[in-house]
């Protein structure tokens, strides 16, 4: 399990970084310290300083090979003293390529412990105004298997099919759990759209991992908007969603024929002009969550044009690998965004890339202003220094 603190506010976490990066690496060395991956290194020893001095920095081609033999079915221990039970495969957006990590559930835990040291800070900025239902663009691909019958699939679609998102309250998010789960990507859009419209006066917020799943929900309105218009007039789904426990759970959302409701969203969508369209269907909604850094800039101006520049908070950074930290100041401008790393999450290191001090590694606590590094991170799932 990853490490358990009694507070778990983010001031308690950063005041203790120190301490709770050395537990972290202790728990993470005590528990891998016998995989043959780190045998070789550590000898079964728990010991920082030998971590440090013998377990060199890797990049993800060294450590493939391990994830490899364990996807073909060897035993987990071959890189990690925890049982593996599936693997992430990364989106690639940041290296070009896909890749696959091992994953267990510690992954999830840590995922819900971010949303609940984000959430007051996400919270300060609502204007005092009542969060009621998340308008969450969240899709599921089908699993692929390892040849040993591990399951493989992306981080998020990962998280929405387990047991720790199905257990969160249903009343969070303004699509039933039914439609984020349909195997049919363009089913589910189009439900997510069409339940978030017949609740439009209930979202206060819209959500999806990549600002350009976003934008390709309001690309996909615009061509499926009357269709939308005449689902809601007479209460009824249109026939190709064929998804039965998709169906049934979207007409509960509709609740009958409403064509006051179905005129409205015609007259707004028959407009001319697109530009604040969200503002225009979705009035109460205060901010919107997605990730907006890295190649997702290219997209900030279209989502800024149909939303008449509402807040974006690019509140989580995070990878296949790990969580990493939070955007404690979710009103920073977009180019401004910085995080907070997470101390009980992963041990992180930095390694420095200017050429004064280049190639030195430090703790998380030993950063200094003005210097530029590159993240390392060492995680409980047998993803070495990377």
């Amino acid at each position: 399990m990853s490490p358990s603190f009694d507070c778990m506010d983010l001031e308690a976490l950063t005041s203790n970084a120190k301490q709770i990066q050395d537990d972290v690496l202790k728990q993470i060395l005590t528990l891998n310290a016998n995989t043959e991956y780190l045998q070789r290194y550590l000898h079964g020893s728990s010991d920082k300083e030998l971590f440090k001095k013998n377990v060199p920095v890797i990049t993800y081609e060294d450590v493939r090979p391990y994830i490899e033999r364990v996807a073909n079915g060897e035993p987990s221990n071959v890189i990690s003293g925890n049982s593996i039970t599936g693997f992430f495969l990364s989106s690639g957006t940041s290296g070009g390529k896909h890749k696959i990590f091992p994953m267990n559930n510690i992954f999830f835990e840590n995922l819900l412990l971010y949303k609940a040291l984000s959430s007051p800070f996400v919270s300060k900025y609502m204007d005092g105004a009542k969060r009621e239902k998340e308008m969450m663009f969240g899709f599921t691909r089908p699993l692929s298997k390892t040849p040993s019958g591990l399951p493989v699939s992306g981080g998020v679609s990962s998280f929405l099919q387990s047991d720790y998102f199905k257990n969160q309250p249903s009343e969070l998010y303004s699509s039933p759990i039914d439609v984020t789960l349909c195997p049919d990507n363009i089913h589910s859009m189009y439900c997510h759209l069409l339940c978030g419209l017949v609740q439009r006066n209930e979202i206060t917020s819209m959500s999806a991992y990549f600002v350009s799943i976003l934008v390709r929900a309001i690309n996909f309105l615009e061509t499926h908007w009357r269709e939308m218009c005449s689902n809601i007039r007479y209460g009824h789904v249109s026939e190709w969603i064929t998804d039965q426990k998709c169906r049934d759970s979207v007409t509960i959302i509709l609740g009958g024929p409403n064509p006051e409701l179905a005129n409205f969203i015609e007259d707004e969508c028959n407009q001319k002009s697109w530009q604040g369209i969200i503002r225009r269907l979705w009035p109460k909604v205060k901010f919107i969550d997605c990730v907006v850094t890295g190649s997702m800039t290219q997209y900030i101006p279209t989502m800024d044009f149909y939303s008449n520049k509402l807040p974006i908070y690019s509140v989580l950074y995070a990878s296949s690998e790990s969580i990493f930290g939070i955007n404690v100041d979710p009103s920073s401008k977009l180019e401004d965004v910085s995080y907070t790393c997470l101390p009980n999450i992963s041990y992180f290191e930095f390694k420095q890339i200017d050429e004064e001090n280049k190639d030195d590694i430090v703790d998380l606590v030993n950063v200094k202003l003005g210097c530029y590094y590159e993240l390392l991170v060492t995680n409980h799932f047998g993803d070495w220094v990377l």
